[in-house]
């Protein structure tokens, strides 16, 4: 059994020259496993387990160890030329560093420490992907099935070229997995590309605002498809990574992050034709007269002079400050609904 395993070591990754891309996965899966095994101890406050590295008060995220170990990898091969045995010492740091790196990716995204909340999930999904298209390479899977040194076939060149506009396609409808692996597996992303979009995604804002009907048959499939396979996605990424801190609504990380979705869905409702006036009005671009902020004349939250409307606008504020959702109620001479 053993001496099989071997021989098929040798002839399918030696042989082939593959060891370094064999060493860089073997790398990137654990150092994924170890540092998630110990971010775990460390939030279960195992006593016999070391904490986190704080020297001095800071604390250092393992992502600047991973880009310690990228960048050794990375040099090494360039200062050596690649030659043997140091290229499989270098693949292998580079599939640390890799590991390290993308399992706080969430946290380089957001420029926020978002490890253990439902933003955290990204770096899972990164660690995936990168994990499964560096197996296909290593499985001797390439895009389209092209080998380098091969003569150009420009036919075999404008397939490529239709198959990453389906790509694209496929990622702006929401279809992240599918556009993804569809550059390397054919056919995966021309599925995700014809189906429809997902309601949250960029192409849904695009085309189906104004298609009422197709919005509808877009959140019914999300509902009946796409819930139970976040469910299922959710509960092997809680058995692999642990499962997300419950934050709740009155904590200050979530009023944090209430308050920077409102900036940013002001910033969206800024009035055209305003910018001269908020950079000569004084105050700046976001505040005081001629501005965008509250108080001046371009404030998206209708303050343009209108005492109701200002009066609205500082009750909106006030309670995303206080982290509490957004209500309207309906009175006299005041709308329904959200403006």
């Amino acid at each position: 059994m053993i001496s099989a395993l071997l021989d098929g070591y040798r002839h399918h990754i030696v042989d082939a020259h593959k060891q370094p891309l064999f060493l860089l996965l073997v790398g990137f899966i654990t150092s994924f496993a170890f540092i998630r095994f110990s971010t775990r101890m460390i939030r279960a406050q195992v006593r016999w387990w070391p904490g986190n590295i704080t020297p001095g008060g800071l604390h250092i995220h393992h992502m600047v160890f991973g880009l310690g170990f990228l960048l050794l990898g990375g040099i090494g091969t360039f200062a050596t030329d690649g030659g043997h045995p140091w290229i499989d010492w270098f693949g292998l740091s580079f599939g640390i560093g890799c590991g390290l790196v993308l399992d706080e990716f969430a946290l380089i995204l957001h420029l926020d420490d978002v490890y253990w909340s439902e933003q955290g999930r990204k770096s899972v999904d990164a660690v995936i992907l990168g994990i499964l298209l560096t197996a296909l390479l290593l499985t001797g899977y390439v895009p389209l099935g092209v080998v380098p040194g091969q003569d150009t076939r420009w036919g075999l060149v404008a397939v490529i070229g239709v198959n990453a506009l389906v790509c694209l396609v496929a990622l702006l409808k929401g279809k992240v997995w599918t556009g993804l692996l569809g550059i390397m597996v054919p056919g995966l992303s021309w599925i995700g590309a014809i189906r429809l979009a997902r309601p949250a995604s960029p192409w849904a804002r695009w085309r189906y605002t104004r298609r009422p009907r197709r919005m509808a048959r877009a959140n019914r499939r999300e509902r009946r498809l796409h819930a139970r396979t976040d469910r299922a996605r959710t509960w092997l990424f809680d058995l692999i990574a642990g499962a997300p801190d419950k934050v709740p609504a009155g904590h200050p990380k979530a009023q944090a992050v209430a308050e920077r979705m409102a900036a940013r869905a002001l910033a969206h409702r800024r009035r055209p034709g305003r910018g001269a006036a908020a950079t000569e009005g004084g105050y700046g671009p976001y505040g005081g007269p001629g501005g965008y902020g509250p108080g001046g004349d371009g404030t998206a939250d209708g303050a343009g002079g209108d005492p109701a409307r200002r009066a609205r606008a500082q009750r909106r504020r006030r309670t995303v400050r206080a982290g509490r959702p957004r209500t309207t109620a309906t009175g006299p001479g005041r709308p329904s609904g959200r403006r």
